[in-house]
């Protein structure tokens, strides 16, 4: 009888691990005002992404902590491919918005440093607030969660 307790607690235990290491990462963070922000670090300055309530979005925030090195495009864009491709449903944008963090097909991410008109589909992930003008280069950009 005490072999048949000792293996049961054994067994509970192992089902518990495994299912602790079955935990998704935490849910994207809400503020006070009902708005899910994360931090993004570029060129040594912090913002404020706030998310869109998307799966698409939802993917992405479980993959940072993300460091990105992020291509110029057009003056008027940064994009970098993700290593994984994430659920996406691209809509007729119209305009881009200066500070719009959005996805190009499935694994594409884009951050717009200026507005202007488009015909392209995207699946918006955010908005970065007070984004700066982030020139024509290159650039590394983390995403915290």
């Amino acid at each position: 009888m005490k072999k048949r307790l000792i293996g049961l607690c054994f067994l509970l235990l192992v089902v518990l691990i495994t299912g602790c290491n079955n935990i998704k990462k935490e849910e994207i963070k809400i503020d006070e005002k009902g708005t899910k922000n994360v931090k993004v670090i570029i060129k040594n300055k912090e913002y404020i992404l706030n998310l869109e309530s998307n799966e698409s979005a939802k993917e992405i925030y479980n993959l940072f902590p993300l460091e990105l090195s992020m291509s110029e495009l057009n003056g008027n864009e940064k994009y970098a491919y993700l290593d994984k491709s994430v659920n996406f449903s691209p809509t007729d944008i119209k305009e881009i918005h200066k500070g719009d963090v959005m996805l190009y097909g499935n694994n594409c991410l884009v951050i717009f440093y200026k507005t202007f008109q488009t015909t392209y589909q995207y699946t918006k992930i955010g908005t970065i607030k007070d984004l700066d003008d982030l020139g024509n280069q290159d650039l590394i950009v983390k995403f915290e969660s």
